[in-house]
């Protein structure tokens, strides 16, 4: 039986596995590539010499480590996993409690960006009545919730392990927040625990709607011609871009690269990056669609715990799981980024049945990381009529 302890945790990587870390980027082994290809098979040979040679020589692991540590974290063991959280509380005595889930390739480093906002919004330029106490886990083998404790770790079980964290926590009834991976968990808790999660809000955009099986009909009524053909396109990027989530699914020992290179780590996680998050406000690379440093932190925690292996783990499971399609009791709102001409509701709620929708031209799949400003408000937003 898990015990019920919550233990204070410190991020603190070991001088050696820094080291490491710095051997092997300078010894990485980089392969040649087809002339012109560009980013058509992946990154590019340059790019990727060019971040390395960043992450080795300019970015400061200790500095990043310093900043994450600035944020209460615990680590607990549910269901025989150890599970790492950040639990920031509000200095507001009335904050509601806020359970926010991240998504893939990430872990709860992806909303350093939104914790001090979210918590403490009176000394973010927000009102204090909009406060949150924030519980951030990292879903499990992900970030330092790591290592894997077994097979079978998918969206419902964290779902209830979830659950069992916000009553060990004191909070018996909360919101919970979440995108990818973590809209999924986000969804199920209102079927795990109706009478405890009051409302959701997930955050989506057109690439995750695009990979998910089935959730793109082949035609909606009503579309003009212009929708339609993007319609398709959306469909014709479904086909390419699941190679990743296919080989994911079918074949995790790929991370036997991502375990021994940081190179390879690096190169994996950033091609997602390209693919999925807003590039327009930047020189159509990565790192100028999020922070530099910010993207390289979290890459550093894949590299140090092992995620590389463990998420991929997790997604094969998801992915042989048997799926709860039923409908969550729980009121939910959305959050469409990238979502430029409204299609992404006329597709996935074309009667109108969902009370809170959001329509943003900026931000992509990473919001917490490309478009923080306006997630923080939607979720403020949303959620005041549950308080």
């Amino acid at each position: 039986m898990d015990s019920a302890e919550i233990r204070p945790f410190r991020i603190e990587i070991t001088q050696a596995d820094l080291d490491d870390l710095n051997d092997r980027l300078a010894r990485t082994r980089w392969p040649g590539e087809v002339p012109g290809s560009g980013w058509a098979r992946g990154v590019p040979v340059p790019y990727l010499q060019k971040l390395a040679e960043y992450w080795r020589t300019e970015y400061d692991w200790r500095e990043q480590e310093a900043r994450l540590n600035e944020y209460p974290q615990f680590t607990t063991t549910i269901d025989g996993q150890h599970i790492h959280f950040f639990h920031v509380r509000s200095p507001e005595p009335d904050a509601l409690p806020l359970l926010i889930t991240h998504g893939y390739p990430s872990s709860n480093v992806e909303f350093l960006e939104m914790l001090g906002p979210l918590s403490d919004p009176q000394r973010h330029g927000g009102h204090p009545a909009d406060a949150f106490h924030v519980v951030a886990p990292s879903l499990p083998g992900f970030g330092f919730s790591t290592p894997l404790s077994g097979d079978g770790w998918e969206v419902g079980r964290t779902a209830r392990a979830w659950v069992e964290l916000m009553h060990r926590l004191g909070y018996p009834r909360y919101v919970a927040q979440g995108g990818d991976i973590g809209g999924g968990v986000t969804g199920d808790l209102g079927k795990v625990d109706p009478n405890g999660a009051l409302a959701a809000h997930v955050n989506t955009d057109v690439t995750a709607v695009s990979l998910i099986g089935g959730m793109l009909p082949e035609q909606v009524d009503g579309l003009s011609a212009d929708e339609a053909a993007h319609l398709q396109r959306l469909r014709a990027y479904e086909a390419d871009g699941r190679g990743y989530l296919q080989i994911q699914s079918t074949r995790p020992p790929l991370a036997y690269g991502l375990t021994d290179s940081p190179a390879g780590q690096l190169a994996w996680n950033v091609e997602k990056f390209k693919e999925w998050a807003d590039l327009g406000s930047g020189d159509g690379l990565p790192d100028g669609a999020v922070d530099l440093d910010h993207l390289l932190t979290g890459i550093s925690v894949y590299w140090f715990t092992g995620s590389g292996q463990s998420a991929a783990q997790f997604i094969y499971a998801a992915s042989h799981a048997e799926q709860d399609w039923a409908p969550s009791p729980t009121p939910t709102g959305w959050a469409a980024f990238g979502s430029t001409d409204g299609l992404l509701r006329r597709v996935l709620d074309p009667a109108g049945q969902i009370e809170h929708w959001s329509d943003f031209d900026q931000g992509g799949h990473f919001p917490a990381m490309d478009a923080p400003d306006l997630l923080v408000h939607d979720i403020r937003e949303y959620f005041r009529q549950f308080r």
